[in-house]
């Protein structure tokens, strides 16, 4: 059944998995769903789409990866220590060493990754009415990115860029219904429940082909019809190359107003999980009709995201 009936008080998924329910359409990925998405593997390909996580201290990430102007990009600290070693050097006689590593990321706007349900509210409340005060800073103690699991799945590519026969959207562009439907037709695919819808707007190649200004001049994305348009259809996750599903301004920041939010119309009202900060450029290339997507987020307590590499096999 599709979220309709249970859109009581335009609240989409509210209650439709019980009242402590903290996982949102992420309940559609029954074992019965995993087995179908299993059914599209034809090749035996794997696609990674997930952007490289480069540390600021140890590269030049600023100027090479993609990312929101004004976020704290990753931190990546190497030592090398050869002490864990030490006495089985010594018995061999040989000078073994070991390099270890310390990273700290900031999900948001810098690196491919899943939000939690826990990641935008409305009021007082989470998705699914659980109280937003238990948001707290040292993690939130409902709908984290932990209450997920993995997700194994039949992923579905809406490439518009290719739809609309340009390598990549203008900064102005929006997705609406239309071209959701249009990438259906094109392909021949349905859609059906449990499905990741992955969108493709090709905007990070705006960033390799003409720099950081270029992509920092807004982004296109989804509008607001067409969320509600694929949260209609029970998609479990949304996933997408932009950095917010949505579009963004110049500034860094969505136009929208609450009613046509996004995140709030996915996240808070539907619980559907979001992927941002894909590269789906070598999956567009192939031009699957489906594939079997799967990823993991770690299991951060109370996180409101996770990096994660999404991977998409042919």
């Amino acid at each position: 059944m599709m979220f309709e009936e249970y859109d009581n008080w335009g609240h989409g998924n509210w209650g439709r998995w019980g009242a402590d329910d903290e996982r949102g359409t992420l309940n559609l990925l029954t074992p019965e769903t995993v087995v179908a998405a299993a059914r599209c593997v034809r090749e035996g390909r794997v696609v990674s789409l997930a952007m490289p996580i480069r540390g600021a201290t140890s590269s030049a990430a600023p100027t090479t990866v993609p990312h929101l102007r004004g976020r704290p990009l990753p931190q990546h600290f190497m030592s090398v220590d050869g002490g864990d070693y030490a006495a089985g050097a010594r018995a061999v006689g040989a000078g073994l060493k070991m390099a270890d590593d310390a990273l700290v990321v900031t999900p948001h706007g810098t690196t491919t990754h899943m939000d939690a349900l826990c990641h935008m509210w409305s009021g007082d409340e989470l998705y699914n009415g659980h109280p937003a005060g238990r948001v707290r800073s040292y993690g939130a103690q409902r709908c984290g990115i932990d209450k997920a699991g993995p997700v194994v799945a039949r992923g579905v590519l809406f490439d518009v860029a290719r739809l609309r026969g340009v390598p990549h959207l203008a900064a102005h562009d929006r997705i609406g219904p239309d071209d959701l439907q249009g990438c259906l037709d094109a392909t021949g695919v349905d859609l059906r429940p449990g499905d990741v819808a992955v969108i493709r707007t090709g905007w990070p190649l705006t960033w390799e082909e003409q720099g950081p200004d270029a992509y920092w001049s807004g982004q296109p994305g989804l509008d607001a019809d067409g969320g509600r348009w694929l949260a209609g259809r029970d998609v479990s996750v949304v996933a997408a190359d932009n950095a917010a599903i949505g579009g963004l301004n110049d500034r860094q920041l969505a136009d929208e107003g609450p009613d046509d939010d996004l995140h709030l119309i996915l996240l808070w009202r539907h619980g559907v999980h979001l992927a941002e900060m894909l590269w789906l450029e070598e999956l567009a290339a192939a031009r699957p009709a489906d594939f079997l997507f799967v990823a993991a987020p770690l299991r951060i307590e109370g996180g409101t995201a996770s990096p994660i590499t999404p991977i998409a096999v042919l």
